[in-house]
């Protein structure tokens, strides 16, 4: 569909689906491996009963909707933003629920990637004489779940790269002190973004330099799962990373790095995950068959850069503060790519960029260096 093509749906119709995208936020980094969702019941322009998916192995937003709708369900509208499942899982098939609950129209934002569903849901609907209207505020549902989307199609999370820079390029000092480039009101925003992602990865030069603690710091009640990547393991012992009270932590790393290290995390019960190789593809492997939808990359220059060649990378937020620190040997987000020409750079598509208090945030996509 074309930027200028007429919107599907009314304006009613809209409303609702946003209504229902709003419900599947609630759960924003808690579904994983399945997507947000969220429906709504109307029955003459008016709400009668919504709900969403807070997680996998519980019910499907449909499920909670007509639930609370009950009875007053016959003939009503249901409003989804992802097409209802139609195959067995870990619960029921949703479409024959939509059926047995008598609704009568049923307007969805996208269909589901997920080939065990992939039209099927909206087969048993349209079987059964219930009228089915697909596309939405399709654009919405689609960035609401991109990461699932990804994950569907290519086997894979949807990898973020996020750093923070000062207006010359910088993410550190030339002695490598990094703390703060931005704001409080910009990291804030981070603690948000880790809440709706499944994983945040580091390398051992990050956890030697900055001592993270990769949590959302109280902001939410979501902490991601906190990846550490090194092939040595030579790694200090006093990081906030190896207190597994706040938050799980892995460590990724070859199985003969560093005995006596390995056995000190897993007596503090962090997780340690032997990787032959070592790369950012068997990184995302790994986090696919955890089941993460999407990973933030939080890493040093030489990891990002490694992590863009190889293809983990689809998404780039960088959080800009209008600092100046110099400094020819300070730290840059992305290392050697092996790009010796401008015209070889790469060029970010859907770039957007947005001011937050006294930062910048540029979001951009970058294009499938690697199928």
């Amino acid at each position: 569909m074309t930027s200028n093509a007429a919107p599907v749906g009314t304006d009613f119709d809209r409303a609702m689906m946003q209504r229902c995208i709003t419900l599947a936020k609630q759960a924003a980094g808690k579904t994983a491996p399945n997507p947000m969702v969220g429906a709504v019941v109307v029955q003459d322009q008016k709400i009668i009963g919504e709900g969403f998916h807070p997680g996998a192995g519980q019910p499907h937003a449909e499920v909670f909707a007509l639930r609370e709708a009950g009875a007053a369900a016959q003939g009503a509208t249901l409003y989804v933003s992802l097409e209802p499942c139609n195959h067995h899982g870990r619960t029921p098939p949703c479409s024959q629920a939509v059926v047995k609950a008598g609704i009568s129209k049923v307007v969805v934002g996208m269909v589901d990637p997920n080939p065990l569903v992939a039209g099927g849901g909206l087969k048993t609907l349209t079987d059964a004489g219930i009228e089915v209207v697909t596309g939405v505020e399709e654009a919405a549902c689609r960035a609401l779940n991109a990461g699932f989307v990804w994950r569907m199609v290519h086997q894979r999370p949807l990898g973020i790269l996020k750093y923070a820079m000062t207006l010359d390029g910088k993410i550190a000092t030339t002695t490598g002190h990094s703390a703060w480039i931005t704001h409080q009101e910009t990291r804030n925003q981070v603690y948000d973004l880790r809440s709706q992602c499944d994983a945040v990865v580091v390398g051992g030069n990050t956890v030697r330099l900055d001592d993270p603690y990769l949590t959302t710091h109280g902001t939410a009640d979501h902490n991601p799962l906190r990846i550490v990547v090194s092939q040595t393991l030579t790694l200090p012992r006093d990081r906030h990373l190896w207190d597994v009270t706040a938050a799980p932590t892995v460590v990724l790393t070859q199985a003969t790095a560093n005995p006596e290290m390995q056995a000190f995390l897993r007596q503090q019960g962090v997780e340690v995950v032997h990787l032959d190789p070592v790369s950012p593809e068997g990184v995302m492997q790994y986090l696919y068959d955890r089941g993460c939808l999407q990973v933030l990359w939080e890493c040093g220059g030489t990891l990002a850069a490694a992590a863009i060649a190889s293809g983990s990378i689809q998404k780039v937020m960088a959080f800009i503060a209008p600092k100046i620190i110099g400094g020819q040997g300070a730290p840059t987000p992305v290392g050697n790519l092996g790009l010796t020409l401008m015209d070889e750079a790469i060029t970010l598509e859907n770039v957007q960029l947005q001011s937050i208090g006294h930062d910048f945030l540029l979001t951009g996509d970058l294009p499938n260096l690697k199928k």
